[in-house]
């Protein structure tokens, strides 16, 4: 389904390029593909079954394709998902609050054990392109947030692991909120 790569791979540190449109056949697939990946992955019957680490979203950098797109599956509802593909996105306004993830941040391309504090905004707004090249503004909250902040960082080829205080993982804890 798909192959995604390893914290060890140089290429999830370089800066993805710009999506050209219209967009190539191949990244359509990979873009479907990545969405059923992202979808099994949050149903515990399918992840059993095809052994998948649970996943929100997924940038193209992970899959060794160093350009500026990435989805994210947000299951808003026992069984009920919504889909977000955004190819140039740019993080356009952000809210001054500041939160984290209490169970911490994970990451399909981090295969090890990590605890620390990944501050990010609670509110956020990212436009950028839908498929067909349509100019689309997503706003965010919370954990979607997160997300979107998330994957925005692997196409700058930035870790969530680079953001923990290496001497202080939990450093500012109570200057944020927990979620």
């Amino acid at each position: 389904m798909c192959d995604i790569l390893d914290e060890k791979e140089k290429i999830l540190r370089t800066k993805s390029q710009e999506v050209k449109f219209p967009i190539s056949a191949e990244d359509k697939k990979r873009v479907h593909d990545m969405i059923e990946f992202l979808t099994n992955s949050q149903i515990d019957e399918l992840a059993k079954k095809y052994d998948l680490r649970p996943g929100m979203g997924l940038a193209a950098v992970q899959l060794g394709i160093p350009k500026r797109y990435f989805v994210i599956v947000h299951e808003y509802e026992e069984g009920k998902f919504d889909n977000y593909v955004i190819f140039n996105p740019k993080l356009v306004s952000n809210s001054e609050e500041i939160i984290y993830v209490g169970d911490g941040e994970g990451c399909l391309s981090i295969n090890r054990e990590t605890c620390g504090i990944v501050p990010r905004y609670a509110r956020v707004t990212v436009e950028g392109y839908d498929e067909d090249g349509n100019k689309i503004r997503i706003r965010a909250r919370e954990e979607l947030s997160v997300a979107f902040q998330h994957e925005l960082d692997h196409l700058d080829g930035i870790l969530f692991t680079d953001k923990i205080d290496a001497k202080d993982p939990f450093k500012n804890k109570d200057l944020y909120r927990e979620i």
